[in-house]
């Protein structure tokens, strides 16, 4: 048999499945795709509302993520930098922090914003020189703690962890009280300091679009929906069965293989909810955070301070929840409203739309960097890729997606190379 002939399926039209079909395709082989919704991108997806782009979820790229920076073109994606900083909306009053080493007009307002004391001023410094020296491998290698407790043995004031870094982190990791691993923080923590979190012009989903446009060796079958696995057979849920001598699964693989030993993803949830409003109360393009105990918001952010494909009259604020206190969506939306013009001073808000997302962020512990292709394979013939194999990031994504392809393509080059002695 030759590449052409053999039959490889993946399971999953988001990010870490697009990955793998590249990489299938730059080294000389198809693919057929099996995506259950009409659509690329997984969880990054944006969709089109009244002349807005609405991400489905606050995301945004770290453009020092290194899988994203080998596998995407960021001139073409038109990224938008967003400021390295953060507006706090605190005691009914707005306070800039940042990073003036980077951006000096953050010097003198963070120096007189009242959030944190000098020694916290002092021990941020310290703790950017000492992740800027830390490589990748070395965080991943380090030992595990709540990224709470790592904050406290750093000496951060509990002022400075409640005005900063629970709002802001915690609208990373999607949980406020800062469970998440160490590990996570200081790699996301590196990745700020070292990039920018950017938006792509024309919204997140703009990422896997590029990808699925580069795809000339690759079949998408969308609205598919797959009902289980075998080592040589992918059956459908409406009883189709496709022949494949190599699966890649790209999401969730317990639901298709009764037998795997491993057990559910758990999952963090949050909502989002978009509002237009007539103008903008943070005037540049910042992260607001919402430091209040008990309050619904974690985040705002303007993605209108930011330039669009799109050019809409007034502006698009987002707003994220990480804990909905199970109110239903009618009463959280009218809540929501209430903290923005309590706590931030906002009014003339017009709700656009609300997105419930249950599963946003996976909750993983032991959380890993790198994996050798090796490590992505279930069976001969099947193959796990995705962020849950490694850390719930972007980058991870990628790197899991290239891995499950790598390890295809070796299996795949060793058995043509047995053929071809056998027939020699």
């Amino acid at each position: 048999m030759y590449k052409k002939d053999y039959k490889i399926h993946i399971i999953g039209a988001g990010v870490s499945g697009l990955i793998a079909a590249k990489v299938l395709n730059d080294h000389g082989y198809s693919c057929v795709i099996i995506e259950a919704t009409d659509r690329v991108g997984g969880r990054v997806k944006t969709d089109n509302v009244k002349g807005y782009r609405l991400d489905h979820g606050f995301q945004v790229l770290l453009t020092a993520y290194p899988a994203a920076q080998k596998h995407l073109d960021f001139e073409t994606l038109d990224l938008q930098n967003i400021l390295p900083g953060a507006s706090i909306f605190k005691n009914n009053k707005q306070k800039i922090i940042g990073d003036p080493l980077r951006d000096w007009s953050f010097l003198l307002p963070t120096l007189f914003s009242g959030i944190g004391n000098f020694s916290d001023k002092l021990k941020i410094l310290a703790l950017n020189t000492k992740l800027k020296k830390k490589t990748l491998v070395d965080i991943f290698a380090s030992e595990e703690q709540s990224t709470v407790s790592y904050l406290t043995d750093l000496g951060f004031s509990n002022e400075m962890i409640t005005d900063f870094f629970k709002p802001f982190f915690g609208g990373i990791f999607l949980e406020t009280a800062l469970e998440t691993s160490s590990r996570m923080f200081e790699f996301i923590y590196k990745m700020f300091g070292e990039g920018y979190a950017a938006l792509p012009k024309a919204g997140m989903e703009a990422i896997p679009i590029q990808l699925a446009q580069n795809l000339k060796n690759t079949t998408f079958k969308f609205n598919t929906t797959v009902a289980s696995l075998t080592e040589k057979e992918i059956l459908l849920t409406d009883n189709t069965k496709l022949d494949s001598h190599f699966t890649i699964i790209a999401t969730e693989a317990r639901p298709f293989i009764s037998d795997l030993k491993s057990n559910l993803t758990e999952w963090t949830s949050c909502d989002t909810l978009y509002f237009e409003t007539q103008s903008r109360v943070i005037k540049r393009p910042l992260i607001g955070l919402i430091p209040k105990k008990g309050a619904l918001i974690n985040n705002i952010f303007y993605p209108t301070s930011l330039q669009s494909t799109i050019t809409p009259g007034k502006e698009l604020l987002s707003v994220t929840v990480t804990n909905n206190q199970n109110l239903s969506n009618n009463v959280l939306i009218e809540s929501v409203k209430r903290e923005l013009m309590t706590l931030c001073g906002m009014d003339s808000l017009t709700f656009l739309k609300l997105y419930n997302i249950p599963k946003a962020l996976p909750k993983l512990t032991d959380l890993k960097y790198e994996m050798s292709p090796s490590e992505t394979r279930l069976t001969r013939s099947l193959y796990l890729a995705g962020d849950t194999q490694l850390n719930g990031s972007l980058n991870a994504a990628i790197i899991s997606g290239e891995r499950a392809a790598l390890a295809v393509i070796k299996e795949v080059s060793n058995a043509i190379e047995k053929e071809n002695i056998v027939t020699s």
